[in-house]
């Protein structure tokens, strides 16, 4: 989308991504360098990396990709990119202008960023998969529950479409990736939901990206499940 009113995009920035069809960070990173503005070039780590294919099947202990880099600045891990962003870019509105809005709005961000590991284990992202009548586990549709209440919590306090309000925020860039996840395994939503879910997917950024993933041609049996 285009860099937002008042914002100075600077040259020099470098975003490391990995797969976009499997790795919901990389994504969250893309999306988290646009709300800001930022001016960037993609590079692709190498798909056959030991490292992130063990990030991608979330067997490592961290998460370094994404990284950006920018200038002689170096910052991995999702939450601190969006912090780094928002400080550089004060006017990219990457947060609500109003200070409780801000507190959740950091509250959810880190909720998703360390939580709701039975989604991730269980419905891992994976663009180019549609499983129609997808059966979910007790601890999976917990997950899915806290998700969908805290969608609603947000959008009946803020009133839409995106979670605080007319703009998309940091909070926005955080669960994207999870309405891909409920698009890929026939997750029903309903009311507020549903209509958030079709805002994120509807979102130029995301179209962008999940059109580059359907071109991508590594795969990942791990990945592709079957049951």
């Amino acid at each position: 989308m285009p860099a937002r009113s008042g914002i100075v995009t600077m040259a020099g920035a470098t975003l490391l991504i990995s797969s976009k069809n499997y790795s919901s960070w990389s994504l969250r990173g893309y999306l988290l360098c646009r709300l800001a503005g930022l001016k960037f070039e993609e590079k692709l780590v190498d798909p056959d990396d030991p490292v992130n294919r063990r990030e991608l099947l979330g067997q490592s202990s961290s998460i370094r990709v994404p990284a950006l880099m920018h200038n002689d600045v170096v910052i991995w891990d999702t939450l601190a990119i969006a912090e780094y962003l928002n400080e550089m870019f004060p006017k990219a509105g990457m947060l609500p202008p109003d200070h409780a809005a801000r507190a959740r709005c950091r509250s959810i961000s880190g909720e998703m960023h360390s939580g709701f590991a039975a989604l991730r284990e269980a419905l891992p992202m994976n663009l180019k998969l549609f499983r129609p009548g997808f059966a979910v586990w007790s601890a999976v549709q917990a997950d899915i529950d806290r998700i969908t209440e805290i969608w609603r919590e947000c959008l009946a306090t803020w009133k839409g479409p995106w979670l605080f309000g007319a703009d998309p925020t940091i909070a926005d860039a955080m669960y994207a990736p999870v309405a891909t996840r409920f698009r890929s395994y026939d997750v029903k939503m309903q009311g507020a939901c549903e209509r958030y879910c079709q805002q994120v997917l509807a979102w130029p950024e995301m179209k962008a990206w999940f059109a580059a993933a359907q071109k991508e041609p590594e795969h990942i049996d791990e990945l592709d499940i079957e049951f």
